[in-house]
């Protein structure tokens, strides 16, 4: 992006803008260490928020999903982490969701798809901070880890009284589920 004293892109802003958003309600997906709160979200920065610059809290629309982003994470360390971790089921409610289904929509707005499953993606980041700012309140994107959606919630634009509930929470036996999920080598594991 050009630095000229905007926050955001002019371009990238009207572009947004076209897109349609929409309401967002049903199950989501969100792996976490055993000990943290599985409705608290990050300021320490991801794929499509900038670090230091707003609350998100990225979920998967499948299981395999969320287990998938943060088992990438999770085994690019030394040591794989013997800290027990949980696969939760949330309910999310949205009313202002961003839907980049596919490669056709993030491309048209600049993200490489090539690039796409590295760790940070400045152009994602640049997407969520416009869309945040736009009044959106999450982002419909595909998995860079597995063959599905994602959705990252903004949680200050959030209703906090309906948006976001635990509905059940269990153990992640790491093993097994590799062992299980062969297609996850195709997708990108490393």
């Amino acid at each position: 992006m050009e630095k000229t004293g905007r926050l955001h892109d002019r371009d990238l802003l009207d572009a947004l803008e076209a897109l349609p958003v929409e309401p967002f309600s049903g199950v989501v997906w969100r792996t976490t260490f055993a000990s943290r709160d599985p409705l608290v979200g990050s300021t320490a920065g991801g794929r499509w928020h900038p670090e230091g610059s707003f609350e998100a809290l990225y979920t998967s629309l499948e299981e395999d999903g969320a287990l998938a982003e943060i088992y990438f994470h999770l085994s690019r360390a030394p040591v794989f982490t013997s800290v027990p971790m949980r696969i939760n089921r949330l309910n999310a409610v949205t009313r202002r969701t961003l839907n980049l289904p596919d490669w056709g929509a993030l491309g048209s707005l600049g993200v490489d798809e090539a690039k796409y499953r590295s760790i940070v993606q400045p152009r994602a980041q640049e997407i969520g901070a416009a869309a945040r700012f736009l009044e959106c309140d999450g982002l419909l994107v595909p998995s860079a880890r597995w063959p599905c959606p994602n959705l990252v919630l903004f949680l200050d634009r959030l209703d906090p009284d309906e948006a976001l509930s635990l509905l059940d929470s269990r153990d992640v036996n790491w093993p097994a589920w590799k062992k299980q999920r062969a297609r996850m080598v195709e997708f990108g594991e490393t």
